[in-house]
């Protein structure tokens, strides 16, 4: 699944799953744009990728800002000429039951995981339109499907990532230009790190894989999503969480954690 010549931006790259998928698609090949608030994180994930033998460079943005989007798909295709692979991951979480929840927390939720999504979509489709060869992958998560208590701002966001997805291929399809989504389970990620060990324990036993899945893991579907062998497929959803979907009576507070 050879990437070279292409030119992947990653957004909330600084850790977690969006770090995985930008040293993946490095690896693979590709130039990464690798984008995040924390400018210390990124150097480092940078310097990671160029020691490696690869070719990255940082980009501090606030997703949720417009014309910082802008302004940063602009120095990215300005340094590196186009962008062929877009990964929309940032995401936060502000957790509280709906009666409780405050306005600015569901805003900031659905303006982090959706809206950015969107914004990104926004300003990358007239290169990809130009060049006839596009790759739009959104980490949208299990929750967007199955709901979760205390978390209606993320999974209602999450939802929004499989629909803006499907629409998405819809309107682009025609240019080749594929659009999907990865929705990860219980991820080994800075989110989840936090959970007790019981509790993660008793996770596992819902997960007919038997373990907690790795960024690696999310990161492997993106790769193949971006790649050439993925030609023909669009607007489908990736379940990448070891099989948690099949239990559909599953709900605990925990997150998909990007």
């Amino acid at each position: 699944m050879s990437l070279s010549g292409r030119v992947a931006l990653v957004t909330g790259a600084s850790q977690g799953i969006g770090r995985s998928c930008a040293l993946r698609l490095a690896n693979d090949g590709a130039t990464v744009a690798v984008a995040a608030r924390n400018e210390e994180k990124l150097g480092e994930l940078v310097g990671e990728i160029t020691t490696s033998g690869g070719k990255a460079a940082a980009f501090a943005v606030d997703v949720c800002n417009e014309e910082q989007v802008k302004s940063t798909v602009k120095a990215a295709v300005a340094q590196f000429g186009k962008i062929d692979i877009l990964v929309n991951n940032a995401g936060i979480t502000r957790d509280q039951l709906v009666m409780r929840m405050k306005r600015a927390d569901w805003d900031a939720v659905l303006q982090t995981n959706l809206t950015s999504a969107y914004l990104c979509i926004q300003q990358v489709v007239p290169s990809m339109l130009k060049q006839r060869w596009g790759r739009i992958i959104n980490i949208t998560s299990v929750f967007g499907q199955m709901g979760q208590a205390g978390q209606a701002n993320y999974s209602a966001s999450k939802a929004g990532l499989i629909g803006l997805t499907m629409a998405i291929a819809r309107e682009v399809g025609s240019r080749n230009i594929t659009c999907n989504a990865v929705a990860p389970g219980f991820i080994e990620t800075p989110m989840t790190d936090v959970l007790g060990e019981e509790f993660k324990q008793n996770a596992v036993k819902q997960i007919p894989l038997g373990r907690v899945g790795k960024t690696e893991d999310i990161a492997s579907a993106v790769a193949f999503l971006a790649s050439d062998d993925a030609s023909y497929i669009t607007g489908q959803i990736v379940y990448a969480c070891g099989g948690l979907t099949l239990y559909p009576e599953f709900r605990v507070a925990w997150s998909s954690g990007e």
